[in-house]
């Protein structure tokens, strides 16, 4: 019998396909070094234009001017407007009915580092909106970089779900598609399950909860 009692997702790349594909589409188009943008985004990851964007310390302009600065310190010209453009991705089925497979037998939450909170995005994509939307409501707890001021991999975002829960973290599964923010989550004693191929992280989270996901 599984002792996990609930189930922690990440957003984009987890439930939504990887941003990262939008970014190496962008830099193939504009003739720039592959993984430009990852690079940019892991120099520093607590004090960067990106970690304080996701913290709301910066507004949309303000993060523009200093990721293009980031950029030109490589010696890169690079367009903030189309790298954010590249953050909405697209639903995954398989991985939105796991979700409410678990959201019909455990705790859930949603995880996510955000520009801006989920009741102000996809202004210009209504139809795409009200969908994923509607995904996110399946979460009992949706826990926002925008919104509480802090961002994983900070140990303190990990204590707000575990707290917004009421569960402890040795108790929860989570599945993020970057190791850097699985890695805290399992020093506090999260199982955790890196997504790569949806199916195959699906899979692991079937063996761990105990549940059918498909």
């Amino acid at each position: 019998m599984s002792e996990i009692e609930a189930v922690l997702f990440d957003f984009g790349g987890v439930v939504l396909t990887s941003p990262f594909d939008a970014f190496a589409a962008y830099e193939v188009e504009a003739g720039l070094p592959p993984d430009t943008i990852r690079t940019i985004n892991a120099t520093d990851p607590d004090t960067n234009a990106w970690a304080r964007f996701e913290r709301r310390e910066v507004d949309p302009e303000e993060f523009c001017v200093l990721f293009e600065a980031e950029a030109a310190a490589r010696g890169l010209t690079v367009d903030a407007r189309r790298v954010l453009a590249g953050l909405h991705g697209d639903l995954r089925p398989a991985m939105v009915e796991a979700v409410r497979r678990c959201s019909a037998a455990l705790r859930t939450a949603l995880l996510t580092n955000n520009i801006t909170p989920f009741a102000q995005q996809w202004a210009e994509q209504e139809s795409q909106r009200s969908e994923v939307l509607a995904v996110v409501d399946l979460f009992e707890v949706v826990v926002e970089s925008s919104v509480v001021g802090c961002r994983k991999p900070e140990p303190a975002f990990y204590e707000v779900a575990c707290e917004r829960l009421g569960v402890a973290p040795g108790a929860c599964v989570f599945l993020d598609d970057l190791g850097i923010n699985l890695k805290p989550a399992r020093a506090m004693g999260m199982t955790t399950i890196k997504v790569g191929d949806p199916a195959v992280a699906i899979a692991e989270l079937e063996s761990v909860i105990g549940i059918p996901l498909s």
